[in-house]
């Protein structure tokens, strides 16, 4: 990694403060990033001084493990230069830049666009013999299908769809990548993943924070643009995929993106059999009362945006034909979890001594901690032949294991060039494709309200088969039964 430079646009905004800094922090801590410069770039007008003081603060606030003894020597790694997003303003950077150099846009989304022609009309996607050139842009990647691909043709005019990196943090989770390597790594899994075993997937991201200071943002995304359309987006696919033949980046972005290619298509007259919507109500969370989201700071008294999203997906093909999926998020839930849970089929047949058995499920938990569960069925103790239900529990991280976040993670596969847990423009379009008529459909109409620190909205039960049932988010100290 010697002689790399990381240039950061919008290096004084909030995104560098709370994320990207205490990451680069901490893999300096490690000891893993020699020779990285980190170039920031903003309109303020600052001298080095200054930035570094404003990342010192931030790194105090936010890096638990900040120590002076490693600042004195991550310092001496911080640059700073202060202009516009324009081809002039830029070439301050030029004399900067190394031949490998990663550009980070930590910028408002309506700047990507602007920001990728700039530095292409700057000469900075051309990378020197020897070197590379790479772009690095957070989602959303467009708020809909015609957006997405007016950004990817903005990109296009100057970079090369391999050298940018769209990035998702939900696929540098340890939990997303543990999803991969637990699948496709044990032998007794591939037997039974399919639909002649597994009856329902259902992957939830509940939160009991509301709208808190995003109200500008949020009120025009919504919980369909903001978590479905891309974080449970990914981690269907990841659930869905074929086993690749080889770990190569193109090789599983192809299998992530036929999955999408294989969901039925939601229609403009099935949209309610395959999406509900919810936004919520005054109630309390945590033991507080809290507001409703039409009475939050910033929020429009009449707002129709939905801060409850589900939806239920069916794919069309050998190893899923008639396992439904379904996705759901939501704010100002009954609790933090996160999970990929997985239901299998009934036993069929008797049972010893008319045992009833409970459902079987294996739970990837990401929230509110780490850790893989079966809920298996076992002789209850006592002289009767009954039986009960067991958790069988794995913690994803051991005693005195390194854990890394997912900005770790995808910073270093940024520096070293490993495509793989990034996105590919073809997974956004095809995601976009499918929730198009879903967007269209809600723009008319009023969300399902719900009482804040409730299950979500009683309507999202209509998209399950008979005989199922949502999974509590209701946690009782991190309970997964």
């Amino acid at each position: 990694m010697s002689d790399t430079t990381l240039v950061i646009l919008g290096a004084t905004g909030d995104l560098t403060q709370r994320l990207l800094m205490p990451a680069l922090y901490r893999l300096h801590r490690l000891g893993l990033t020699p020779g990285l410069r980190i170039l920031g770039y903003a309109m303020d007008d600052w001298t080095r001084a200054h930035f570094e003081k404003h990342i010192h603060d931030a790194l105090k606030a936010f890096a638990p493990d900040f120590s002076a003894r490693n600042w004195n020597s991550f310092r001496k790694q911080l640059d700073y230069v202060g202009g516009r997003l324009d081809p002039a303003d830029l070439e301050r950077i030029k004399h900067k830049l190394t031949p490998a150099t990663l550009f980070y846009m930590a910028l408002p989304p309506p700047l990507f666009g602007t920001a990728s022609q700039a530095l292409g009309e700057a000469g900075f996607n051309v990378a020197p013999r020897g070197g590379w050139r790479r772009l690095v842009v957070e989602k959303p990647f467009g708020t809909d299908l015609a957006s997405a691909e007016k950004l990817r043709a903005q990109m296009h005019q100057h970079w090369d769809e391999s050298q940018i990196l769209r990035i998702d943090h939900f696929l540098g989770k340890e939990a997303t990548q543990n999803l991969m390597v637990f699948r496709f790594a044990n032998r007794f899994l591939e037997p039974v993943w399919n639909s002649r075993h597994i009856a329902q997937v259902q992957i939830t991201y509940a939160e009991t924070l509301g709208v808190e200071k995003r109200a500008g943002y949020y009120d025009h995304a919504g919980a369909l643009r903001d978590m479905l359309q891309n974080h449970l987006m990914q981690l269907f696919s990841l659930t869905a995929i074929e086993p690749p033949s080889c770990w190569d980046a193109d090789v599983l972005r192809d299998h992530k993106v036929e999955v999408l290619r294989s969901v039925r298509p939601i229609t403009a007259r099935n949209v309610d059999e395959h999406a509900v919507r919810g936004q919520y109500r005054a109630g309390t969370v945590d033991g507080k009362k809290v507001p409703a989201y039409r009475r939050e700071p910033g929020v429009p008294r009449g707002s129709n945006t939905e801060t409850f999203a589900a939806l239920r997906l069916e794919i069309d093909n050998w190893r899923w034909q008639g396992v439904p999926f379904y996705l759901r998020s939501g704010k100002r839930l009954a609790s933090n979890c996160s999970e990929i849970a997985v239901q299998f089929h009934d036993v069929p047949g008797a049972l010893p001594g008319g045992v009833k058995a409970q459902n079987n499920w294996m739970v990837f938990r990401m929230k509110p901690e780490q850790g893989m569960h079966l809920l298996a069925n076992a002789k209850l103790p006592g002289l009767e032949l009954d039986g009960h239900q067991v958790t069988l529990s794995a913690p994803y991280v051991q005693a005195g294991e390194n854990e890394f976040s997912a900005y770790e993670q995808l910073l270093m596969d940024a520096i070293e060039g490993d495509r793989s847990h990034f996105l590919r423009f073809d997974e956004v379009e095809w995601a976009w494709r499918l929730l198009e008529p879903v967007l269209r459909h809600w723009q008319e109409g009023s969300p399902d309200f719900y009482a804040s620190g409730s299950e979500g909205p009683s309507t999202q039960k209509r998209l399950l088969d008979r005989g199922q049932h949502w999974r509590s988010v209701s946690l009782v100290d991190g309970d997964v039964a």
